[in-house]
């Protein structure tokens, strides 16, 4: 990589994430200022910056989660359909590979893809599950974004990174005073992003789902929290049938087979299995606290990124 332009780069956790690792591998790396649904605005910067990669890992997930979504569709549909298709189309006309964070919660557990059969679905499926406004309009991305030659579509699952920042899977899940227990394919970010980076310079293209292989339930992913992080912490379990009475949006649970992925990864990169990758993120996650003085015997219980020393 030479020149890389990564929009979600100032403000978003991935985008944030892209900026440090592709500096890190040696790319001049700017962080995008213009606003992704500003057409005029984006081929300026794009123009200026004359970027071989971009990376796009922009868009909108809603605070304090997705059900932000329902009831702001103009503003999701403006960042997440106009403003990515934006992006692919004006990289495409200046033949600029064109990276997106998108992703897999676009399915649900069916017939065909049975939980607990290890049938995932793969990257030709269809999307079927659209119970949150936000997956819906990522299933229309999709479709479309796919018909670009120059874009590598990333399908990330419930990403997990080794802090306790806000936008970590592991981080809300331990906010919630009872879970749903269902295994589901998930993105450990140590593991996957230097992997996405990979891709981008081999020039791979299409629709990969960017998961680990295999899945992990709510509760072995606590089970961890509570092995590595804070022995005194305590979960409580409810049913899907539950779940749904207190939120405005469904919740999308699957697996997503990676036998493409692995097949195509770039020689050098490890890609572990969920749970392997999971063990491994809560033994990081330790060390990165216990260094920050941040992991007495037990955890605060109000979980927010910790102060910088």
């Amino acid at each position: 990589m030479e020149r890389v332009l990564v929009f979600g780069g100032r403000t978003g956790w991935i985008g944030a994430l892209m900026v440090k690792l592709a500096e890190k591998d040696g790319a001049q790396v700017f962080a995008a200022e213009s606003r992704m649904q500003n057409r005029e605005a984006v081929e300026k910067e794009l123009d200026t910056i004359k970027p071989t990669h971009v990376l796009m890992a922009g868009g909108i997930t809603g605070r304090p989660n997705i059900d932000w979504c329902e009831d702001h569709k103009p503003e999701t549909l403006r960042t997440n359909v106009i403003g990515t298709l934006n992006i692919a189309d004006c990289c495409n006309e200046r033949k600029i590979h064109c990276t997106v964070y998108a992703t897999g919660c676009i399915f649900k557990y069916d017939d065909a893809h049975a939980l607990g059969s290890g049938k995932g679905f793969v990257e030709e499926s269809k999307a079927n599950f659209a119970e949150s406004f936000y997956s819906e309009t990522k299933g229309y991305m999709e479709m479309m974004l796919k018909h670009y030659p120059n874009c590598l579509i990333l399908r990330v699952r419930m990403p997990i990174s080794a802090d306790l920042i806000h936008r970590n899977f592991v981080t809300k899940i331990l906010k919630y005073e009872r879970i749903v227990n269902i295994p589901n394919s998930m993105t450990v970010l140590d593991e996957m992003l230097p992997a996405s980076l990979a891709m981008a310079k081999k020039g791979l293209v299409g629709v990969y789902n960017f998961t680990n292989p295999g899945v992990i339930s709510h509760n072995e992913c606590l089970d961890l929290y509570i092995k590595y992080i804070d022995p005194t912490y305590h979960y409580t379990n409810f049913t899907v049938e539950e779940q749904s009475k207190i939120l405005k949006a469904g919740r999308s649970n699957n697996e997503l087979d990676t036998t493409k992925l692995m097949a195509d990864m770039p020689k050098g990169i490890v890609i572990n299995d969920i749970k392997t990758a999971m063990e491994l993120n809560f033994q990081r996650m330790k060390v990165n606290l216990t260094e920050i003085g941040w992991l007495p015997d037990a955890m605060p219980k109000e979980f927010v990124r910790p102060p910088k020393n």
